[in-house]
Order: structure tokens, then sequence, then C-alpha cells
């Protein structure tokens, strides 16, 4: 009786070893998220801003009026919607915006986007967007970027912050 509980035990922790190799290996071996979430922060008129979005790759794709339609509302990132928080009071583009947190979308045009910061910050894609609940809309000017950005990037700075992808560039202005 005694041997076959200590075989029973070792048999137990040779099984359990191997599952958590198998498990292990198999977390080593995923592939990285195809539109991985990142996140852009830093000060802006005294108020620290934080973008969280997902980051898609052009991969050869037409993205303005391609895989990013002119004139319909757009998550401005992959996957989740982009959430657009501030600590503080801010204008943007003029405008008053409230601190908090806020899902960040906006309709693409040829030459000028609309930037839209909409009360529900936690929601998937555009595919339930609710214009009712938006907060403030401004629109902005867009430019050619003189770099070209295979992945979608934020970037923060002390004027506002932008949006940057493949060759485009739109720039927020805060105050």
């Amino acid at each position: 009786m005694f041997k076959y509980k200590t075989n029973m035990k070792k048999n137990l922790l040779v099984v359990l070893s191997i599952l958590t190799l198998l498990f292990t290996s198999s977390v080593y071996a995923q592939k990285a998220l195809p539109s991985p979430r990142e996140v852009a922060k830093g000060k802006v008129a005294g108020a620290t801003v934080i973008i969280d979005y997902g980051s898609p790759s052009v991969k050869g794709r037409q993205i303005w009026g391609g895989l990013v339609p002119n004139g319909e509302v757009w998550r401005t990132g992959a996957n989740e919607a982009t959430v657009f928080t501030t600590n503080k009071e801010i204008m943007v583009e003029g405008k008053k915006l409230a601190a908090g947190s806020y899902a960040f979308f906006a309709i693409p045009n040829e030459g000028s986007w609309t930037i839209i910061f909409n009360k529900t910050a936690k929601q998937w894609g555009a595919f339930k967007y609710n214009s009712k609940e938006d907060a403030l809309r401004v629109t902005v000017k867009t430019k050619h970027s003189p770099a070209f950005h295979e992945r979608l990037l934020y970037v923060v700075n002390s004027n506002g912050f932008s949006l940057e992808w493949e060759n485009l560039e739109v720039p927020v202005m805060i105050k």
C-alpha cells in the first residue's frame, strides 16, 4: 500500500511537470498581437494626457480612403476604441474638455478631420458609437508626414498630440 501511494505521487508529479512545461511552451510560442496596445503619455498645458490605443500596421494596404474610409466614424486605432484621458480640464482646439476618460474617434476626410471625444470610454471599436454621448467635437487640418509610419503612432507634445500613420499626420492643439 505504501509503495503504491509513493508511485502514485511520483506519477502525479511527472504529469504536473509535463503539463506545466507544455503550458509554458505554448505561452512563449504565441505570436505577437497584430495590433498591440500602446500608450502615449505626456504633459500638455499642465495636464497629464494619456492615449491608450491599438497600433495597427500598414502591411501594404491603402489606409486613407481604403481601410479607413472617408466620411465615417473611425475608432482611431485597432480593436477596442482608443481611450483619451486627461487629469485636468483642457482646451482642445479652443473648446473646453473636462477632466476624464473618453473614447477617441475621428471622421477622416481629405484635408481635415472631425475629432470626437465620446463619454463612453470603454467600447469595442466604433460599432456601438452614439453621437449623443459626444463630449466634444472639433475640426483639425491634416498634413503630409515627412516620414512613413508603418505602425499607427500617437505623439504627445507641449502643443497637444498628433496621430501619425502611413504618410499622414493629424495634429490636435491643446492649451
